[in-house]
């Protein structure tokens, strides 16, 4: 498997966090998105979106990190990751798109590009990026469960997802005392290897 990767991108770390909990052997490869290699015409045949990540597997392409980690569980079902049972599923996968949906696509790179375009200083910038991360927090506090983790007693999908959110709220000084629930939760999996190994400072070029 070939992962064509950021370190800093939450798409392309959830996929990286996958992957080390299932024991997955892959190779990486840098897409500089600072640089925009990722609107190389290389890149683009990979991933018209022109997003990271994508990963090469068995001859074909796979993008979008939630599709990834789906085929990921029903490929290599151990540990599961996406509940098989209907309700757990549907409370799993609900927390996740809290984050993937309605949290990340409002402060990924484009969306900063876009804003500064538009004459947004760099303050204003900031201040977006942790309103909409305090919303999603904020519903996601609300839906969590006992733990230790978002998926009870060990990860799951909304584990993988949380936790390079949490990576962001931080870069970007986002208040976390409200969300008491998913700081345990993000302190329960970065306490594992699979997570801790996928993080941005162990991943990023040197």
């Amino acid at each position: 498997m070939l992962l064509h990767d950021y370190f800093r991108s939450s798409a392309a770390y959830r996929v990286r966090i996958a992957l080390n909990l299932k024991g997955i052997a892959y190779e990486r490869r840098d897409v500089m998105l600072l640089e925009n290699q990722q609107r190389s015409p290389e890149h683009l045949a990979l991933n018209p979106q022109g997003f990271v990540p994508a990963l090469e597997v068995d001859g074909k392409v796979l993008t979008q990190s939630l599709a990834i980690i789906d085929w990921l569980d029903v490929r290599y079902p151990e540990p599961r990751l996406i509940p098989l049972d209907p309700d757990a599923r549907a409370a799993a996968m609900a927390q996740a798109l809290v984050i993937a949906a309605d949290t990340h696509p409002l402060n990924n790179l484009r969306v900063m590009r876009r804003l500064k375009a538009m004459g947004v200083d760099d303050d204003a910038r900031d201040e977006w990026t942790r309103h909409w991360i305090a919303e999603g927090f904020a519903a996601l506090e609300a839906m969590a469960g006992e733990g230790p983790f978002l998926g009870g007693t060990a990860p799951n999908i909304a584990d993988v997802f949380l936790v390079p959110q949490m990576f962001n709220a931080r870069r970007f000084a986002t208040p976390l005392d409200a969300y008491p629930k998913l700081v345990r939760a993000d302190a329960a999996a970065m306490e594992l290897e699979a997570f801790a190994a996928a993080h941005p400072d162990r991943v990023a070029t040197k």
